[in-house]
């Protein structure tokens, strides 16, 4: 005779299966509003950020892409003052980080980057040209320094 924890914990495993299918097979993935984002604790960004990963790993090519761009025609429709708002949040989040949490950040960056076909790869070199290319000399020449220093 199982024990009586068996029950319960199989009906909770299913019940997780079940949502999880559920959520995967929900339909295009949705960008988050950069305002409402913006009202988010850090750590109910963190949490959210982590629900968005989990469906864009589970997600075809096509759909990250979608997403992708969704994304970027929601945050160039945002006014200058938000999307400024935007960055000073980030700025600050990534100013009280540690050391180790950085490297491990940048880590995890370049092995998702390592881990994209070559379209990926080219598609992700175009999207950063043609970041640079709207910048102006002024925005382009503080990158360069920012990167420089750290």
């Amino acid at each position: 005779m199982p024990p009586p924890i068996a029950k319960p914990l199989i009906r909770c495993l299913l019940g997780a299966a079940l949502l999880w299918t559920a959520v995967a097979q929900a339909g295009p993935l949705m960008v988050p509003d950069a305002r409402d984002w913006s009202r988010l604790t850090p750590e109910q960004q963190a949490l959210r950020q982590a629900e968005i990963r989990a469906q864009l790993r589970a997600a075809s090519p096509a759909e990250r892409k979608a997403f992708r761009e969704q994304l970027r025609q929601q945050l160039e429709s945002i006014t200058p003052q938000e999307r400024q708002a935007l960055i000073d949040g980030a700025r600050e989040r990534w100013q009280a980080m540690t050391p180790q949490e950085r490297q491990r950040l940048a880590d995890e960056r370049r092995d998702k980057v390592r881990q994209m076909t070559p379209g990926e790869r080219r598609e992700l070199l175009m999207q950063r040209r043609e970041m640079l290319d709207r910048m102006s000399p002024a925005e382009r020449r503080a990158l360069r320094e920012k990167l420089s220093a750290e």
